[in-house]
C-alpha cells in the first residue's frame, strides 16, 4: 500500500538558509533570495516584513499621521494628541 504524502502548510513557503556571507531567505514560489543578514532574527523579521502600508517615499510624518487620522494638537497637560475638539484658548 502506498503511503501518501502530505502537501506542505500554507505556511511554508520560506526557507532560511546560513552561508559564510549571512543568512540569507528565499521564497519557495519564485525562488528569489533576499539577504545577506547579519542574524538569523534579521532574516527573519525580513522575511516576516509584510508593507501593506500606503507609505511613499518622500512622504511627511505629519501627512501619514493626516492619513491615519491622528491629531496634530498635542494637550499641554498630558503630552498626547488631542482629542477632535475644539479648544478655546485661555
Amino acid at each position: 500500500m502506498a503511503k501518501r504524502i502530505p502537501a506542505p502548510p500554507e505556511y511554508d513557503r520560506t526557507r532560511v538558509i546560513e552561508r559564510p556571507d549571512g543568512f540569507f531567505w528565499q521564497d519557495k514560489t519564485s525562488d528569489e533570495m533576499y539577504g545577506p543578514f547579519p542574524t538569523l532574527l534579521d532574516a527573519i523579521q525580513d522575511m516576516e516584513y509584510n508593507d501593506d502600508s500606503d507609505y511613499g517615499p518622500g512622504e511627511t510624518i505629519e501627512e501619514a499621521e493626516a492619513e491615519l487620522g491622528i491629531a496634530d494638537w498635542i494637550d499641554p497637560d498630558t503630552g498626547l494628541p488631542g482629542e477632535e475638539t475644539h479648544h478655546l484658548g485661555d
